[in-house]
């Protein structure tokens, strides 16, 4: 039987304060004296209030994000502003640009994906609950966790399957997942796939745009 009190709050102080004052013009007939109204006058004002007062702090949060927003908005245009003249300055060389954290320019000559013959080696830890972390290292240096030269990272493909189904044959069959410059990767899974098995493939994309040979695949259970 659903309930005569309204949810949400303002519904519910729209119908608490139609009952006081319904209750409060009628004692007689409903056989009560003020007395009995008491807490419910004294309530109502407080709910009242505390509405009021809630409406208030909404507004000032809104209005001090807003603020906040602004005032990024003004320092970001500030450091673009002096990051392209730093740019564009003689004296500024890269270790300058790599310890200010701004884009260093790619100085090496890349070429096509056919002068690439190195994949990625990808390894899963699941070892916590719906949450794959994945690692990569170039076949020709396993023991480096650099990228190979002139690429800006390793591109990483999925498939979740039920578990015991073959993996995937075909790069075709996975979807996009992300393109990531730094190992490691962590991939997030909802617990509708959980006991799942993904399917990853990997391939090394160059600054300019080039992509790689494909790594073997590799699969691993998404913990439930």
């Amino acid at each position: 039987m659903p309930d005569y009190i309204p949810g949400s709050d303002t519904e519910f102080l729209a119908w608490v304060t139609n009952f006081a004052s319904y209750a409060s013009a009628h004692f007689a007939e409903l056989g009560i004296v003020a007395a009995d109204m008491a807490p419910i006058n004294d309530g109502l004002l407080g709910f009242n209030a505390g509405m009021q007062e809630n409406v208030t702090a909404q507004q000032t949060a809104q209005s001090v994000r807003q603020a906040k927003d602004d005032s990024r908005d003004v320092l970001e245009s500030a450091v673009r502003q002096l990051v392209r003249q730093l740019q564009a300055s003689g004296d500024v060389d890269d270790a300058e640009r790599a310890a200010l954290g701004i884009t260093v320019p790619d100085r090496v000559q890349t070429s096509g994906a056919g002068d690439m013959t190195t994949r990625p080696i990808g390894m899963v830890d699941t070892s916590q609950r719906l949450r794959h972390e994945i690692r990569f290292v170039d076949e020709a240096t396993p023991t480096s966790r650099a990228k190979p030269q002139g690429v800006m990272g390793c591109e990483i493909w999925v498939k979740v399957s039920a578990h015991g189904e073959p993996p995937p044959a075909d790069p075709n069959e996975l979807s996009f997942l992300a393109m990531d410059t730094a190992s490691p990767y962590i991939a997030e899974f909802d617990g509708a796939n959980g006991g799942k098995t993904a399917h990853y493939m990997l391939r090394w994309v160059k600054t300019g745009g080039d992509k790689g040979p494909w790594s073997e695949t590799i699969s691993a259970t998404i913990t439930a």
